[in-house]
């Protein structure tokens, strides 16, 4: 029974690990690697919200859910989805939410050779660019979270010579693989923590109602819900 326990342990305890780390391993992550953005350190409540794989048919029903509960986010947006949709791009600007750089393509970045990832992210970079300079409004600082989010050392060389912020997060309900919308709402709101960044994803039918679950109550607990911009604002704030 010993033994068997042992086997349960061992083959349940990463995937808990994974699916919900705990706050010592995101403290430990961001000590590890601090160009790379997975939370901060304050006491105030403020979290950051960041949805990727944008522009979808979602991305303006989800831009409505941030709006009517006072949150905005940082959109990563993936540049083959982009045409057609400018429009819904430079209304999530206006709605005071801010856009990243997500590559072009829905695959895992770290894969990619060094060219080939630069070209990418300087072609979404212009697509980015030409929504902010359509309405008139200034870009935020350069942030690009990598597709499936595995990074390397290569990768993080590179993006600092493009100027660019490496952001993941500490707050990550699976919400790919999971599509269903009370487990990622039930998730996020057991691991909210001030400074803390929640990481979901657009062109999904079960995010919406996943937001419309998860900001009300963050708000009725006292949270700001905020761009990754705006998080870092605090940082400074805090001297963190």
């Amino acid at each position: 029974m010993l033994f068997l326990l042992s086997v349960i342990c061992i083959l349940i305890v990463p995937f808990y690990v994974i699916y919900k780390p705990p706050t010592y391993l995101v403290r430990y992550l961001q000590w590890r690697w601090p160009d790379v953005l997975w939370r901060i350190s304050t006491s105030s409540k403020v979290i950051a919200l960041t949805i990727d794989d944008g522009p979808s048919e979602y991305t303006k029903e989800i831009s409505q859910i941030l709006k009517s509960n006072g949150a905005t986010a940082t959109f990563f947006i993936i540049g083959s989805q982009v045409a057609g949709q400018e429009k819904t791009l430079q209304d999530l600007i206006r709605n005071g939410n801010e856009l990243g750089n997500h590559a072009m393509h829905d695959e895992p970045s770290r894969s990619l050779s060094d060219a080939t990832l630069v070209d990418q992210i300087q072609s979404v970079e212009g697509m980015l660019y030409e929504a902010y300079n359509t309405i008139d409004a200034e870009p935020p600082p350069k942030y690009f979270r990598p597709g499936s989010g595995f990074f390397s050392g290569r990768m993080r060389k590179m993006l600092g010579k493009l100027g660019y912020r490496l952001v993941l997060g500490s707050i990550y309900p699976h919400d790919p693989q999971i599509p269903f919308w009370r487990i990622n709402a039930s998730h996020i709101l057991s691991m909210l923590q001030p400074g803390g960044i929640i990481v979901c994803h657009d062109r999904r039918s079960w995010t919406p109602p996943m937001l419309r679950k998860v900001l009300p109550e963050i708000r009725r607990q006292g949270y700001r819900i905020v761009t990754v911009t705006e998080l870092l604002r605090e940082a400074t704030k805090s001297g963190a």
